[in-house]
């Protein structure tokens, strides 16, 4: 069997962790909607049921056809284990769950993604879990809040919507120092831009939703890092239930295979677009990383391959220019997704930060007139000249 570390991630999405589930001849990883799974004799159960043993017991716990779809996301990632879960959010707050206790502290950005951020500020406080949250792009103040002592070290590179970065490597390093855990969530940038247990983080985190299945029409999560700390979430989520299905599973799957191409089209247009953008009397500023002007510019392309398909921009007529505008698009889904063939766009405050107050909002750097551009498949020229007809019929602006 071909070795898949010898070969590009572009063959990666393709072939890896499918051989191993193709049953009758089939070239497609078959859907298996079994919730049980039998066993004749009662001893091989029972060392399956242990762990001794490849197999599976019951679909809470394990599937075939999920199972592929996680081998082909650490396969992608670089990691050694993976698990998946039922949401993205479900991967966060399972993993997140999965080693914090009370009296515990945790060290993020401001910017992380609206639900991510209320698990910091509104849940985790709850069980007496020290939350402190730092101004993204300040790694200073990052490395001195983590020197202080901290459990865990929760990243988002880029982030969620302005594309803000982080450098992924030196705060691992200010992380190590003190013990600490590392996260990163990938979900922008995926596996395709960016690696993050190649630059020492311990699990990296995916809402699989978007990038990795390309084609909004599958829910899931997957978390993944070295066997010992993957092995660990996987017990917390199989005891609480938050497991992907099969469906799901063999929708991401099939999306993933065209990962590589989606990806590298969505780059592509998204730079096109971002360079027009910042250019246009209607804009107030671009939030891409791609951009040299982008704060930690620099960063991005020392740990990314590629700056991803998601892009931000702020109206120059706030609130009331993004009411006029977003009508007026006519190649973009007005929904809260990401990550699709289809070009989806929408402002924070019904997306990514509907969870969140104007103030709130706010005091994340996140202005109420920005909008979120999730760059789909579509001819980039076609994007543009929809932003354009779009962009010079906004009055209030």
């Amino acid at each position: 069997m071909t070795n898949f570390r010898e070969v590009t991630r572009a063959t990666k999405t393709v072939w890896s962790g499918e051989r191993e589930y193709l049953a009758h001849g089939a070239t497609q990883v078959p859907v298996v909607h079994s919730v049980s799974f039998g066993y004749e004799d009662v001893d091989e159960w029972y060392e399956v049921a242990i762990g001794n043993k490849d197999g599976h017991i019951y679909g809470r716990n394990t599937n075939p056809t999920v199972q592929a779809f996680e081998d082909k996301v650490k396969a992608l990632e670089g990691a050694e284990s993976a698990t998946s879960f039922s949401t993205g959010m479900a991967a966060i707050s399972n993993s997140l769950s999965t080693f914090l206790k009370p009296g515990d502290r945790v060290v993020s950005i401001k910017d992380t993604y609206g639900g991510t951020n209320k698990i910091f500020t509104e849940f985790l406080p709850r069980l007496d879990v020290e939350v402190v949250l730092c101004e993204t792009a300040d790694h200073e103040q990052l490395e001195a809040e983590v020197a202080k002592g901290c459990n865990i070290l929760y990243l988002e590179s880029p982030t969620n919507p302005t594309v803000k970065i982080t450098d992924i490597e030196r705060m691992v390093k200010a992380a190590k120092k003190v013990n600490a855990l590392v996260f990163v969530d990938n979900t922008f940038a995926t596996p395709m831009n960016q690696n993050p247990i190649d630059l020492g983080a311990d699990l990296v985190i995916h809402s699989a939703t978007k990038f990795l299945g390309g084609h909004a029409d599958a829910l899931g999560g997957v978390v993944c890092g070295k066997p010992d700390l993957v092995d660990t979430i996987y017990h917390y989520r199989e005891i609480n239930g938050a497991t992907m299905d099969p469906m799901s599973a063999y929708l991401l799957l099939r999306g993933m295979k065209t990962l590589d191409l989606r990806n590298e089209r969505q780059c592509e247009s998204a730079m096109k677009i971002a360079t027009y953008l910042q250019n246009h009397d209607a804009i107030e500023y671009v939030f891409y990383p791609g951009l040299e002007n982008h704060h930690n510019h620099d960063i991005a392309k020392k740990q990314m391959r590629n700056f991803g398909g998601m892009l931000s921009f702020s109206l120059k007529g706030g609130l009331d220019a993004v009411r006029e505008f977003l009508p007026k698009l006519e190649y973009a889904n007005r929904a809260a997704n990401l990550g699709s063939v289809e070009t989806v766009v929408g402002p924070a405050r019904t997306t990514s930060h509907v969870e969140c107050t104007p103030e709130e909002r706010k005091a994340m750097g996140i202005p109420e007139g920005l909008v979120r551009y999730s760059v789909g498949i579509e001819d980039v020229n076609d994007l543009i000249d929809d932003l354009e007809q779009a962009l010079s019929n906004i009055k209030s602006s």
